[in-house]
């Protein structure tokens, strides 16, 4: 080698090479999406490209949704017994969703998120009717919105099922489409003798668009998530109880605001009955290991938590009051 090349050798920027080899890098992976597009039929093309590059601005989405009003979305906190109850505001249509209640229910979750009293959330419909999904004005004038607003209710939904509280939907009147979604946003289902309950998004030419395919599969195991959802059925109280869907069927002959209390004193009596501390780290472990696809780290989690507790004043009273057997 002359002693030219030798020369330009040294005075050749060392930036350079690395420059080459990220070039290189970089055209290769670009060929291996350009191939998996290719490969792809266009609704998994959108698929991938949201999951893999777009994240979502939750804060302009919402901005959006508050253009179409309608109905209202109402929160009131009993710091007493611990339980809350959310109420879907909107009799008119069946306490279907506007665009501003599905921006209401966020910020009333952020509340709930916060609230160190709580206990319990009953989620139910304004005058006798859970809800019937998303309000058709709204949907008709939202029809190029509906990957952000799947994507703000998923947000929203999934924060409600985490929630540190031990949630119920009373199910009363007609349970339908995003409305029977929502109720599997709770962790349990209440329901009126009377009621209705159906996935019947396939009629209306559409798949579940609120996270419910998610939950149901979680819930109920894949063989009746797809009877549900493809079959549209319209249940009644006694067979969503015999599917599992339903937790409790309500008394008979009541009107809604005994079914209300009724639900109160089922909801308080089985699960609400102890400190709600306790009760909202029992919350958190449940969701942590649910979510965790890691035994070691939620194993961990437990111990972590347990030891918070280990020697408390809630559980010295217990021992001082001897109440293990009673």
């Amino acid at each position: 080698m002359s002693s030219s090349s030798n020369q330009e050798n040294i005075n050749k920027p060392e930036g350079q090479s690395i420059l080459n080899v990220v070039l290189v890098f970089l055209i290769k992976m670009i060929t291996w999406i350009l191939k998996g597009v290719s490969r792809c039929t266009p609704h998994k093309v959108t698929s991938r490209l949201l999951s893999t590059f777009h994240q979502p601005d939750l804060k302009a989405i919402a901005k959006e949704l508050e253009n179409f009003p309608g109905g209202s979305i109402d929160l009131t906190k009993d710091n007493e017994t611990g339980i809350a109850v959310m109420v879907i505001n909107n009799p008119d249509k069946r306490n279907s969703l506007s665009g501003k209640m599905m921006v209401e229910m966020s910020e009333k979750v952020d509340q709930l998120e916060q609230w160190a009293q709580g206990k319990g959330l009953i989620l139910m419909g304004k005058d006798g009717s859970f809800c019937s999904g998303g309000d058709l004005a709204f949907v008709k004038k939202a029809l190029h919105y509906g990957a952000e607003m799947a994507a703000f209710q998923h947000h929203t939904l999934t924060r409600l099922h985490n929630l540190p509280l031990i949630s119920v939907a009373l199910l009363q009147g007609h349970t339908l489409g995003g409305g029977a979604e929502l109720s599997t946003a709770c962790d349990f289902r209440v329901m009126s003798t009377s009621g209705k309950i159906g996935f019947v998004q396939v009629k209306m030419g559409i798949t579940t668009g609120w996270g419910a395919t998610t939950r149901l599969v979680s819930l109920l195991g894949r063989k009746k998530a797809l009877q549900f959802l493809s079959s549209a059925k319209i249940m009644s109280a006694q067979e969503a109880h015999q599917e599992g869907l339903v937790d409790h069927i309500l008394q008979n002959s009541l009107s809604h605001n005994e079914e209300l209390e009724a639900c109160k004193q089922w909801l308080g009596l089985n699960y609400c009955n102890y400190d709600s501390n306790l009760l909202q780290a029992v919350k958190a472990l449940i969701v942590h290991c649910d979510s965790s696809k890691d035994t070691s780290k939620s194993l961990k989690y437990e111990r972590d938590v347990f030891a918070q507790f280990w020697g408390g004043p809630a559980q010295k009273a217990a021992l001082a009051a001897k109440i293990k057997h009673n």
